[in-house]
């Protein structure tokens, strides 16, 4: 059975690769090589092997080539895509930067009017103090004066009485003509004495009557004008304050107690956050006096939230033009715990907050990092510089320079590793500032 399907087999071969002889001849001998069907199949099959392979590797690099460049087609695209957006957001971040400048000095121009309104109110408060006082004294000296009148009415009728008795007894007048007529002239010249005090009382009381309805009018006018003044001061109070009350609460902050430490930490007479308020003398405040406590509470809590707002960081690490590179979460399977700024080698940095330095130097993975600690258990890190410019125990201000922009450190290129830790604790540093990008 074998030996039949053999010799079909070669009898096909036959038919496809019949047997050759390839002769070689030399000049004293020649000879052949045999080429069997099976060898020539062999060497068949292996050609097309080999030729199947070429196509199929050229193939197989023709489309890698279109496809790498097709690649970086889309990669220039998506770059180009991406710089426009970081352009975009570039001249956004500006146009926020301008808007918050420009908030800022609203906000300072409307803290300047508040206390100049605040002088008014108080220079206010003492005229209308002191014009009551003057009205008492006019209403005093008035009761006196028409007490007088009436006294000096009452000796007139008396001695006009005294006249009449005395001219109707004439033999009394005959016998003591002269002190009857020298008592008629002294009784004549009070008299005149009398009208004219009387006169002079009248219109003392008339031109007090006229002075008195004048300060009315303008304690009425008064009265307007502190109204006037207290509404424009409760409504500036109101746009400063709610904002703030905004921002802290945003940044995560229990403002009540912020409030409280910023108050402890000022708790010396007579200093910045000393309450003001309106004394009584011991009566019932008045609807003014209530207002103006209200407006002088209010004022007392922006200026609290002021000095809370110069010690938390409600700023930008990096002033100049920079774009973010990475924000604050999982990244490449690990935790990243800050947000990163990119910009040119050198770029200044910046604190975001007054604090104090508690570490300027070499640490594992930061490079050269700066730790401040700040109030309210708040500490920032500025990681990866390439120069420090504080050291250790140094007290730094807001905006005050630290440090350089660069590279070192576990990096991949020039940027800033920017840290908010809380209680030690990593958060989101764009909380704190897109709180503050909401409010400055």
């Amino acid at each position: 059975m074998r030996t039949k399907l053999a010799i079909k087999f070669d009898g096909l071969l036959e038919r496809y690769f019949p047997e050759r002889r390839v002769f070689l001849k030399s000049d004293t001998d020649t000879r052949f090589i045999r080429l069997r069907p099976a060898s020539q199949m062999l060497a068949f099959l292996g050609c097309s092997a080999v030729v199947a392979w070429a196509i199929i590797a050229t193939a197989v690099l023709i489309m890698d080539s279109i496809g790498s460049g097709n690649f970086r087609e889309q990669a220039k695209r998506d770059q180009r895509t991406y710089e426009t957006r970081l352009n975009d957001l570039s001249g956004e971040r500006d146009l926020r930067a301008g808007e918050a400048i420009a908030a800022q000095e609203r906000f300072n121009s409307a803290l300047s009017e508040i206390s100049k309104m605040q002088s008014e109110l108080l220079a206010s408060e003492t005229r209308r103090r002191e014009m009551e006082t003057g009205i008492e004294v006019i209403q005093a000296t008035l009761r006196k004066v028409m007490n007088e009148r009436d006294d000096a009415r009452d000796e007139t009728t008396q001695l006009a009485q005294s006249i009449q008795d005395n001219v109707g007894q004439p033999g009394q007048s005959q016998t003591k003509g002269g002190l009857n007529k020298d008592t008629l002239d002294f009784l004549t010249a009070a008299l005149e004495d009398t009208a004219t005090q009387r006169d002079l009382v009248t219109s003392n009381a008339q031109d007090a009557l006229l002075a008195a309805d004048e300060m009315a009018q303008q304690i009425a006018l008064m009265k307007d004008q502190n109204d006037q003044i207290f509404r424009q001061l409760e409504e500036a109070m109101t746009i400063s304050v709610e904002p703030l009350d905004k921002m802290f609460s945003a940044a995560g902050m229990n403002t009540n107690s912020l409030l409280s430490t910023v108050r402890k930490g000022y708790s010396g007479q007579g200093g910045p956050l000393t309450p003001l308020s309106f004394s009584t003398r011991g009566d019932d405040p008045s609807v003014d006096t209530l207002r103006a406590n209200r407006i002088l509470g209010q004022m007392d809590k922006l200026n609290l939230y002021r000095i809370a707002a110069q010690k938390a960081p409600f700023a930008i690490p990096v002033k100049n033009a920079f774009r973010y590179t990475s924000g604050f979460g999982m990244r490449w399977g690990r935790m990243h715990n800050g947000t990163d700024f990119a910009a040119p080698h050198g770029t200044p940095i910046h604190a975001t907050a007054d604090g104090v330095v508690t570490h300027a130097g070499w640490q594992s993975g930061y490079g050269r990092l700066v730790k401040i600690q700040h109030e309210f258990g708040i500490e920032t890190r500025y990681a990866h510089q390439s120069k420090l410019f504080v050291k250790v125990g140094q007290r730094v201000s807001r905006g005050q320079k630290i440090g350089a922009m660069g590279n070192t450190g576990r990096s991949t290129g020039t940027h800033l590793h920017y840290e908010v830790r809380v209680g030690g604790k990593p958060v989101n540093p764009m909380i704190y500032i897109k709180a503050a990008n909401d409010v400055f």
